[in-house]
């Protein structure tokens, strides 16, 4: 007689990324897949040319996907992964898209439906009821939660549940999250985009981005769109997202930590009007009291904090987000994005509080 069997418990994600995308354990193989430097492959295989594929972007896809719960594909960069997405949308479809997303995604948008490829309608994407009325006849739902730099949440599986109601897809930029906090494809998303820039890669040194889909059908139509028109990440930047992704885990915990204890010390402060901090995630948004003029001295009169406008690296970075003319004018003028980093958070505040305590000088 057969003794019942008991199935292996699952993995969690932290041991999912250490051994993902690995050669097999033999004797003698790399621990790692080695960075594959070519442009033309021997014939009568499944690669033939270097923008078909990679065994460095292999490795990544298959981290990364395993993660989000979905099959990834990598791109040369978030905004190539964006283009991808959007080029699902039939000619003349609508896009439903949050008014306060990323500047890229927002002018691209804008320049299609400008050209008449589509047409978008921008929405409040904390407002489910109202978002959800302007689905009917939509062909795609894009959202961001946390959106940039608003960090306005969105309620994901009651808007893919309205999505799917009216038969649109839906993508969800969870470059903010990661999926160590939100799994967008687990609540019915159809794809997840990332700037791999961001988070995944995780030390500034990288530019890349990627789209997960639920589905092969859509893996299939984003890769061929990256074969077609070469938006192809190089293999040594795909080999450092792979390296950077395996840490992520550890990255995010100690940013995560330090950004809630930063947003509740920073609460108050009479040099700031807002504290936006969304529960989650590493992303701050303060807004200066007193506009553009104070905010743009803030980010000048630090010694940790670098005034740049990437984010998700182990540094800590700030802005602020309307000296960029794409950003949108409903954020305040005043508003600084803090992306804190790895810093010990005692020296983070000290230095960020020195700065905001001189504006009153």
């Amino acid at each position: 007689m057969h003794e019942p069997t008991t199935a292996a418990p699952a993995l969690h994600p932290e041991t999912r990324l250490i051994i993902a995308g690995r050669p097999p354990h033999v004797p003698d193989q790399p621990m790692n897949v080695p960075v594959h430097l070519t442009s033309t492959y021997v014939a009568g295989g499944d690669l033939e040319y270097a923008r078909y594929g990679n065994p460095s972007w292999t490795a990544f896809e298959e981290a990364l996907g395993g993660l989000e719960g979905g099959r990834a594909v990598a791109f040369a960069s978030g905004m190539a992964a964006i283009t991808a997405v959007l080029d699902l949308v039939p000619e003349g479809g609508t896009v439903v898209a949050p008014r306060h997303s990323y500047t890229g995604t927002v002018a691209q948008l804008d320049q299609l439906a400008v050209r008449g490829r589509l047409s978008v309608v921008y929405v409040d994407i904390s407002d489910t009821a109202a978002v959800a009325a302007s689905i009917e006849g939509a062909a795609l739902v894009w959202i961001e939660s946390p959106t940039n730099p608003a960090l306005e949440l969105a309620e994901i599986p009651a808007l893919v549940a309205a999505a799917h109601e009216h038969g649109a897809l839906v993508a969800v930029d969870n470059t903010f999250a990661t999926p160590l906090l939100q799994r967008p494809l687990e609540s019915g998303a159809d794809l997840v985009v990332h700037s791999a820039t961001k988070y995944i890669s995780g030390h500034s040194d990288v530019l890349m981005g990627a789209v997960v889909a639920a589905s092969d059908e859509l893996a299939e139509k984003v890769t061929a769109y990256r074969s077609m028109f070469g938006a192809i990440p190089g293999p040594f930047e795909t080999y450092l997202a792979l390296r950077g992704l395996r840490t992520l885990p550890v990255r995010l915990e100690r940013a995560q930590a330090s950004a809630a204890e930063l947003a509740a010390r920073l609460q108050g402060h009479p040099a700031l009007d807002e504290v936006r901090y969304p529960g989650f995630g590493a992303i701050i948004s303060i807004v200066v009291h007193g506009g553009k003029e104070p905010a743009d001295a803030l980010v000048q009169r630090t010694a940790l904090w670098v005034h740049a406008t990437s984010l998700g690296g182990v540094e800590s970075t700030f802005e602020r987000r309307r000296r960029w003319q794409l950003e949108q004018p409903t954020i305040p003028d005043g508003l600084v994005r803090l992306s804190v980093g790895l810093e010990h958070v005692d020296d983070l505040y000290r230095d960020l509080v020195s700065a905001l305590d001189s504006l009153g000088a």
